[in-house]
């Protein structure tokens, strides 16, 4: 029986009954899964069936505070799962004037969400894993932008979730290293895995393929994506990745983030590196939210040095070790709209790179003065990386670039400068509102077809779409979605490019490495 047919047969059916435990209230079978944890009851509406605030992991609460996500304990009855989770600890100010408001905030945060449209453990639909950017310091599975809906109707099994964040996700003070040295540190890629595991152990429930699991994210959530390709505790959980807007910048070693935690204890009013961890975990969740001291900021960046990151991004991909399945990579035509968040002004850039800065108005013939240092930037920190990482996945593993330079009408008096960070996710996950022009949703549909059959086939190709050819060392491609269309370019930015592999001069000199 194809797939089609199973979907419209099961979503024809009829309602029925079963009875549940003594002390649960009886529900429609189609709305209930029994998880590995228990049974929840989701909530069908226009063909989709969504489960919200699913927990995958114990509240990280009290004594669990910087420790790696522990099981969840099993529960009798069925519990509602038709509400968001709380949203984890972040600075709400900050969240809502970089993506929106995540809701209520808590520590007791480690929950996911799913959209499907079917609960046949036969349908075996692909499955979709979104992991929601934000610096590492804010962001939740709950914002409209990262609604499954869409990808649920296009038959994918759609997954977002929620993570530890700042110093509560990210943390190496010495304090917990006493008794046992080697971490955890990266506490909230730690919770992405826990979640990838709860999928790969009931996603089959939700209609979805274990084995058919691709992570998806933007900035941040694509940081994490190229982190799960190198991590060794991410293997098999997942089949493909498609990593949007990945900048470079280093992973932090042990060392630094060791003075940035001390730095962290001082700033909620301990004794820097001599806190004790007991001490630590009683400083009221918010106080870590609220400091000033730049100093006390690793960045949107994961530690080096436990074992989910035992070696770095760069080293990982450098030597081939990462995992070997197809990968999608790109990012935006104004990726550099979000350079203030990482101490860095596009405006003085050129002042700061001296000799170099002269070179590169060079590599930008016809560009005006006062956009070079933003398009340099770009480049810098973010086409180049997509380069650098196809570049070496090339010997291997097969992976597609992409540069989006789509702006819909009403976007682009407010965007001058091309599409910022983050002003694809809406196309690629198929989520615009209703404000949007009738050919702006048709290119939604357009871009979201290739992260669907991508999702489903490990290649993004279906009919009536441009073609899209995987990058090679010798076939230098990629797809460029752009205005007026969407077309495949060769040598897209090589000459460019080429001269910037010696970049990592420049990085040092803007980061001060």
């Amino acid at each position: 029986m194809s797939r089609s047919v199973l979907l419209e047969l099961v979503a024809a059916s009829s309602v029925l009954l079963f009875w549940l435990p003594a002390a649960t209230h009886a529900a429609p079978r189609d709305t209930v899964v029994e998880t590995s944890n228990g049974a929840i009851e989701g909530v069908s509406e226009n063909g989709i069936i969504s489960f919200k605030g699913i927990a995958y992991a114990k509240p990280p609460v009290g004594d669990l505070r910087w420790r790696e996500p522990q099981p969840v304990t099993k529960w009798s009855g069925t519990r509602k799962a038709n509400h968001y989770g709380n949203a984890c600890m972040q600075n709400p100010d900050q969240s809502a004037e970089n993506g929106g408001d995540p809701g209520p905030l808590s520590e007791d945060c480690l929950y996911l969400n799913v959209w499907t449209p079917t609960l046949s453990s036969k349908a075996k639909l692909p499955v979709i894993v979104w992991i929601h950017g934000g610096g590492y310091v804010l962001g939740a599975g709950s914002l409209p932008v990262y609604d499954g809906t869409a990808m649920g109707r296009k038959g994918a099994v759609s997954v977002n979730l929620n993570y530890r964040l700042g110093p509560l996700g990210f943390f190496a003070h010495p304090a917990l290293d006493k008794g046992a040295s080697g971490g955890p540190y990266n506490f909230g890629l730690y919770d992405q895995v826990a979640a990838l595991k709860w999928v790969k152990e009931n996603i089959i429930k939700f209609g979805g393929d274990p084995d058919c699991v691709t992570i998806m994210g933007e900035s941040a959530g694509g940081k994490s994506v190229l982190w799960h390709f190198a991590s060794p505790l991410s293997r098999g959980l997942f089949q493909r990745g498609i990593a949007e807007s990945v900048y470079m910048l280093p992973d932090v070693k042990l060392e630094k983030a060791r003075t940035v935690a001390a730095k962290v204890a001082s700033a909620v009013g301990l004794n820097g590196a001599e806190a004790s961890l007991d001490d630590l975990r009683k400083v009221p969740p918010d106080r870590f939210f609220k400091i000033t001291d730049k100093e006390a900021n690793l960045g949107p960046v994961g530690i080096v040095g436990d074992a989910m990151l035992p070696r770095s991004i760069a080293d990982t991909f450098e030597s081939g070790a990462e995992a070997r399945v197809p990968l999608i990579i790109g990012n935006t035509s104004d990726d550099a709209s979000v350079v203030a968040s990482f101490g860095l002004s596009p405006d003085e850039i050129m002042k700061k790179l001296g000799a170099a800065g002269f070179a590169l108005k060079l590599l930008y013939p016809g560009v005006p003065a006062d956009k070079l240092p933003r398009q340099a930037l770009r480049d810098i920190l973010f086409t180049l990386n997509t380069r650098w990482i196809a570049d070496r996945r090339a010997r291997h593993s097969p992976t597609w670039r992409f540069y989006f330079d789509y702006a819909a009408a009403k976007d682009r008096p407010n965007w001058p400068n091309g599409v910022p960070h983050g002003g694809e996710v809406v196309y690629f996950l198929d989520t615009l509102d209703k404000s949007y022009a009738k050919r702006d949703h048709a290119y939604a549909r357009k871009v979201s077809g290739y992260v669907f059959a991508f999702a489903d086939t490990g290649k993004p190709s279906f009919d009536g779409a441009a073609e899209w050819q995987d990058h090679k060392l010798l076939r230098d491609r990629t797809l460029v979605f752009g205005e007026d269309d969407i077309e495949q370019r060769r040598n897209f930015m090589k000459a460019r490019l080429d001269v910037l592999k010696g970049v990592t001069k420049i990085a040092d000199t803007l980061f001060g490495k």
